[in-house]
């Protein structure tokens, strides 16, 4: 299933895109698209019993605003570094692990909603990613568990990031990850069952039209299974909790001088096959 969330910021209804590409409303069914719904498999086999039977009133998408297609995102982790090409393009060694750092969840914005450029930032970049999705609460996963088996579903996530804040100024990656809406997300959920093998992917995104990054999942250096795995080896994942997998090579930090940050009035779109696409014009905040 393709779930989403629709409406104005703060006040988005939920919906399902159907096999036809009809926009349909789910706020009969369920509350929200969460964490809660995705634990619950009754409710999500109620919504996909209703789609099945045409039971689900269509919404008129015109003009309609596509949210962030997870309400009450728990915690979001991003895995550093996580592409083989990525790690040659800006010179850094392979990680032995994975590198784990964190975005707060009020970085999540829409997939087609306006990014701001922070104040003083020179160097802010693009990352294209796929999102993870967690639907069973995952702690210390044996070798022997499935780590896909708790996964709900999958997005597309747009890792904005302040290279100078992350690097130059001190401290943890934080300052270069989490200004505000730095994180869009969607614009669809797309569920495990529908996505199939996630190290399959193709993820690309443009800068004013130009191609900048086309990549595959197939590039990872840890898997979405191994990534699900190791981080339950070190917090619980609930839920509605995200996970942001990295990106491919093509991003502005690992470009020749003059490296082309972004700036206000540029556009970036992005797309990661099956999942959907994005599209966000940048302006000074």
């Amino acid at each position: 299933m393709k779930l989403l969330r629709v409406g104005t910021a703060g006040a988005e209804r939920p919906a399902l895109l159907d096999a036809e590409g009809v926009l349909r409303d789910l706020s009969g069914i369920v509350d929200d698209i969460d964490g809660a719904l995705l634990a619950d498999e009754g409710a999500l086999g109620r919504v996909r019993a209703a789609a099945e039977a045409g039971e689900l009133p269509a919404l008129d998408a015109t003009g309609l605003r596509i949210g962030p297609p997870l309400g009450r995102i728990g915690k979001i982790v991003c895995i550093g570094l996580n592409y083989h090409d990525h790690a040659r393009e800006t010179g850094a060694e392979p990680p032995a692990e994975p590198v784990i750092f964190f975005k707060a969840a009020d970085t999540v914005v829409g997939p087609n909603d306006t990014v701001l450029v922070p104040r003083g930032s020179v160097k802010t970049d693009w990352e294209v990613e796929l999102a993870v999705v967690i639907g069973r609460t995952a702690r210390y996963l044996a070798d022997d568990e499935d780590p896909l088996a708790y996964v709900a579903g999958y997005a597309v996530a747009h890792d904005v990031s302040e290279r100078e804040f992350q690097i130059e100024r001190g401290g943890t990656w934080d300052k270069g990850k989490n200004c505000e809406t730095f994180n869009p997300l969607g614009p669809w959920l797309v569920t495990a069952d529908e996505v199939g093998d996630p190290q399959q992917l193709s993820l690309k995104l443009w800068v004013n039209g130009e191609l900048k990054q086309d990549g595959t999942t197939g590039e990872q250096i840890f898997s979405v299974a191994e990534v699900v795995r190791y981080v339950s080896q070190f917090m619980v994942l609930y839920p509605g909790d995200v996970i942001n997998t990295g990106t491919p090579a093509g991003v502005a930090l690992g470009a020749p001088e003059p490296k082309p940050f972004l700036r206000g009035g540029d556009v970036v779109e992005l797309e990661i096959a099956g999942l959907g696409r994005q599209r966000q014009e940048f302006k000074d905040a």
